[in-house]
């Protein structure tokens, strides 16, 4: 067991913050503000995608602050804010901040068992970045598919208990997901111990103090973030006080080998392949693959899509396959190949955020100067209500941007090394022969962050 710093011991306070009912609807009608704006701006706004604030602000300004700093520091804390399932629980919960008594008002339909894993989101994700030049810089599109998010996810809360849409449809849910076991922040229980024996299962049934928890998670079998969105109502329900917050170290649920998934390894390689694709088509300077991507042409809009979906489903796990048999064979073979594969994948996982945080600082040095006139005249209409509406596009930091993102995949390249390695480990306790197996991995990731920076730095 690695080093944990409880965070609710050190500060009681916080814990009285965490366990008020107001505490998160209140965030949430906040970021409602900001997202029915932001889909209102582009429905009606202007067409010109850097004066609109549904663009500049969901695709720039939110982007960067999610991928840069919460995912990274917090893991999941975005979903503890999250407008678009709030409408839906409410109406569910028939309330916005009293634990109203009785069960959740829905048609109480069931889910179906095939579909309770990531697949779903890992293609909403991928039909999203197929479309994603064309959502990047058209506003009523973009306006049109945040508005969609949420009628679904109101939909679903009106279909099926708690948060379904979140737990196995969102497709911004399932990346942060992935990505949230990198956090050095986690929600646990004190001890597993106390749980087994407490038969009421309060953090799962719910009690007067708060409901059952919404994303499906029993807390005292809670081993990784990956699938706990951080509402805060097992720790309100718990009569115990079994719940707490820790500091961790950072990419600890990496390591947690029971509960990897094949679903999550391909969640790692769509992310990855993604954030590949997302940094030809927006930083390259191929102008013909992002008027492909912009749907110059319906011909050519479908060999981009088809070409995305092929890398991210077919030619990334293809490769990869490749090195993890060599690496299965090189550790003795004591797992199968799938095994061994899914294993791996997650070496995948930190080399993919910070693909992600490159790509992103590329993209807001180079376009976060819009927010400035965005945020007086959001609708494009001439307005200036802050005095900002006519501050000039500004790229920023020109001379810095390649030295950071070189500095972020680096380390991004060296933390999936030595997950490779741990990995190998976990196969076989002979040191030298876990670095020889984790060889062919740790060679597909470098050549990968070679790739990566031959984009950005030329």
């Amino acid at each position: 067991m690695t080093a944990r710093l409880d965070l609710l011991e050190r500060a009681p306070g916080l814990r009285r913050t965490l366990k008020s009912r107001l505490l998160q609807p209140a965030l949430q009608l906040v970021m409602l503000f900001f997202f029915t704006l932001a889909i209102l701006t582009g429905l009606f706004g202007t067409a010109a995608g850097s004066r609109n604030f549904g663009i500049v602000f969901v695709w720039i300004v939110w982007w960067a602050l999610l991928i840069i700093v919460l995912v990274p520091v917090a893991g999941r804390l975005w979903c503890t804010v999250c407008p678009i399932p709030a409408p839906g629980e409410w109406l569910q919960r028939r309330g916005i901040v009293r634990r109203t008594p009785g069960k959740l008002r829905t048609l109480h339909k069931r889910w179906p068992k095939q579909l309770k894993n990531m697949w779903l989101q890992n293609f909403g994700f991928l039909l999203m970045a197929s479309f994603s030049a064309v959502i990047l810089t058209r506003p009523q599109v973009s306006g049109w598919v945040l508005l969609a998010l949420m009628l679904g996810a109101v939909a679903l809360g009106v279909l099926y208990d708690n948060r379904v849409f979140c737990r196995y449809v969102c497709p911004v849910g399932g990346f942060i997901g992935l990505y949230s076991m990198l956090a050095p922040l986690e929600l646990r229980v004190l001890d597993c111990k106390t749980c087994d024996e407490h038969t009421a299962k309060d953090c799962v049934v719910g009690n007067k103090q708060g409901y059952g928890c919404p994303w499906l998670v029993y807390p005292g079998k809670l081993t990784r973030n990956t699938y706990c969105g951080l509402c805060f109502e097992c720790l309100k329900t718990c009569p115990k006080d079994n719940i707490t917050l820790n500091l961790r170290p950072v990419g600890a649920d990496l390591l947690v080998a029971k509960e990897r998934r094949l679903d999550e390894a391909y969640k790692a390689f769509i992310m990855l392949g993604c954030a590949l694709a997302y940094s030809a088509v927006l930083l390259g300077p191929w102008g013909w693959i992002k008027s492909w991507a912009n749907l110059d042409t319906l011909p050519h809009w479908l060999i981009y899509a088809a070409g995305l979906w092929t890398l991210n489903l077919v030619i990334l796990p293809g490769l990869f396959g490749l090195a993890a048999m060599v690496s299965h064979r090189l550790t003795g073979e004591q797992t199968s190949r799938r095994e061994a594969f899914i294993a791996y994948a997650y070496t995948l996982v930190p080399l993919g955020l910070a693909a992600w945080i490159a790509f992103s600082l590329g993209f807001v040095f180079t376009n976060g100067s819009y927010a400035l006139a965005v945020i007086s005249d959001p609708f494009g209409w001439g307005w200036n209500l802050f005095g900002t509406a006519n501050s000039p596009w500004t790229p920023l930091g020109s001379n810095l941007v390649g030295l950071l993102q070189t500095g972020v995949l680096t380390a991004g390249l060296l933390f999936a090394v030595q997950t490779a390695y741990r990995i190998a480990r976990q196969q076989t306790l002979n040191h030298d022969q876990a670095f020889r197996a984790a060889l062919p991995v740790i060679s597909f990731l470098t050549v990968l962050t070679l790739g990566f920076l031959w984009l950005y730095l030329g």
